[in-house]
């Protein structure tokens, strides 16, 4: 299992980004949507934690085969989607990603957000991370995939209208108010003799450039956002979750069968591929969903991977 801590900072409050990041997310996973592949909303409920209090629970099926690298794609089925589910207890959320075929594959993500540049080196209230498994990302100056960038999201070109702020200059974490981090210590596991340690950097190298390119979208839409209520921001989201859902299923519609129905491989196996495939934890017949419990596991288990 690797583990490591990213520290994003960006020129907003903690009060003002409850409100851009849920607006970001309902917005990025509609223009993400389309073509048989995207995000579809199962669930999305009031939760309640022992610690944290009421919040929100939200299932979610990602539909991303083609955003694999070629050596992924060798052995994962054409059609299959990655199960996540987050808890919302903000200003501490809980993520989780799963695969029902994949059992030996988890990612957790952990979340506290403070006002402040990142300075906090036990956010957690439990066993700091250690210096060297630590990085800082800055949604200034650190690289984004080409096919991501736009003038319109990048920092150091953004001037907003409705609070002022921008353009972004180096140095900005170390003086610019307001400014918030976002931490977020991150777990993935890929138990898989062969491919684990490639397929765990894999994993991390693309959720620093989610991570990148999502901030730097909560930053650069704010006037898109800003000064709307919890309430109003709650009803976009639902909007914006139908619309997207829609998008996916269409999409599904017109290329065939539902994906549910498809075989899970979409070439024959044969029994010595059949046997390298148990070995990965993979069956050749469909499974369901992993499902236990809506309640998150405790944010004190260090080591605890999702179902």
């Amino acid at each position: 299992m690797l583990m490591k801590e990213y520290r994003i900072c960006m020129p907003l409050t903690v009060d003002e980004y409850r409100i851009g990041q849920l607006y970001m997310i309902s917005k990025h996973s509609c223009e993400q949507s389309g073509g048989g592949e995207g995000v579809e909303v199962v669930r999305n409920e009031s939760d309640i934690h022992p610690q944290h209090g009421v919040g929100q629970m939200t299932e979610k099926r990602i539909y991303l085969n083609s955003k694999l690298p070629s050596w992924a794609r060798a052995f994962v089925p054409r059609f299959f989607y990655v199960t996540e589910k987050a808890w919302n207890f903000y200003p501490y959320t809980i993520t989780e990603y799963s695969v029902s075929y994949l059992p030996k594959f988890s990612v957790r993500i952990e979340t506290r957000f403070e006002n402040n540049n990142g300075t906090n080196d036990n956010v957690f209230g439990d066993t700091p991370t250690p210096a060297g498994n630590v990085s800082f990302l800055d949604i200034l100056s650190d690289p984004i995939p080409e096919r991501h960038y736009k003038e319109s999201e990048d920092p150091s070109r953004w001037l907003s209208t409705k609070t002022g702020r921008g353009p972004l200059e180096e140095g900005w974490r170390e003086d610019h108010k307001p400014i918030m981090c976002s931490y977020k210590r991150v777990q993935c596991s890929f138990e898989v003799y062969g491919f684990q340690t490639r397929t765990e950097e894999f994993i991390h190298k693309t959720i620093q450039d989610i991570l990148l390119v999502g901030h730097r979208q909560a930053v650069t839409w704010i006037d898109e956002w800003h000064g709307l209520s919890l309430e109003e921001v709650r009803e976009y989201e639902q909007t914006m979750q139908e619309k997207t859902n829609s998008k996916v299923k269409s999409s599904q519609n017109n290329a065939g069968p539902p994906a549910a129905s498809r075989p899970v491989f979409s070439r024959s196996i044969s029994v010595t591929d059949e046997c390298s495939l148990k070995k990965m934890g993979v069956t050749t017949a469909a499974m369901s969903d992993p499902s236990a419990s809506s309640v998150p596991h405790s944010p004190i288990r260090l080591h605890s991977t999702p179902e």
